[in-house]
């Protein structure tokens, strides 16, 4: 059985110390993003080139928002909580479960395939969809979620790139309906503009050939971190 990080006792402070409170979310009980991609940067890094690939996803909440206006934080932070121990229970066996941020939720899968992973998520979103249909009424929308499915190496180079090709994932299941489990796929990127300086775009390429990335790869770390750290 795959370990959960998951704890509710908030009993003795030198307990909670011991386990790293300060990376567990008190609303889920799940490890926060730090402790995801922490955890996450290992699996990738300590990955051998024989070894079957690793999967991620991230699932985000629809209409969550719209929960929240009608009925209040409490009871939004009430249906975080009836998440976290649904995907614990529907895929605690599987997968690592982390609370991503907001209404956002991300699991590791170990030695996975993407199509395996989507298998089993595909099976939790129809089974969360009907729970949640049946506790809705006609003030507050039926909560369901998006989820989007990367896998590393296949889907990039560096663990940071599969969590941003997980990302488009997920917001593409958004744009084309939510309710839905999207796979990473090839997506057509822009080419540098004049936005950059001289300087700013030699000093890219050093920190690229350093790290043996690709100069894209670097670029689009620093504004999935930009747009984190603003909450775009």
């Amino acid at each position: 059985m795959v370990k959960v990080i998951y704890d509710m006792d908030s009993r003795g402070g030198d307990m909670n110390e011991a386990k790293g409170v300060s990376d567990i979310d008190p609303t889920t009980g799940l490890g926060r993003y730090p402790r995801f991609l922490d955890r996450w940067m290992q699996v990738t890094t300590e990955r051998k080139e024989e070894d079957p690939p690793v999967s991620m996803c991230i699932i985000d909440l629809d209409h969550f928002g719209k929960l929240n206006d009608v009925l209040g934080v409490d009871q939004g932070n009430a249906m975080l909580k009836t998440t976290a121990e649904f995907l614990v229970d529907s895929l605690g066996d599987f997968a690592e479960i982390f609370r991503y941020g907001g209404d956002a939720f991300s699991l590791i899968v170990p030695a996975t395939e993407k199509e395996q992973a989507f298998f089993r998520v595909e099976q939790t979103r129809v089974l969360f969809a009907e729970r949640m249909a049946r506790s809705s009424t006609d003030e507050a929308p039926s909560v369901t979620f998006s989820a989007g499915i990367a896998t590393f190496p296949d889907d990039g180079p560096t663990g940071q790139e599969v969590v941003r090709k997980a990302n488009e994932a997920m917001y593409r299941a958004k744009n084309s309906g939510r309710n839905r489990v999207c796979l990473a796929r090839e997506e057509r990127m822009t080419t540098k503009t004049s936005h950059y300086t001289q300087g700013q775009l030699q000093g890219l390429s050093r920190l690229a050939k350093r790290m043996n990335v690709g100069e894209a790869v670097l670029l689009r770390e620093a504004l999935d971190d930009l747009l984190r750290k603003y909450n775009a």
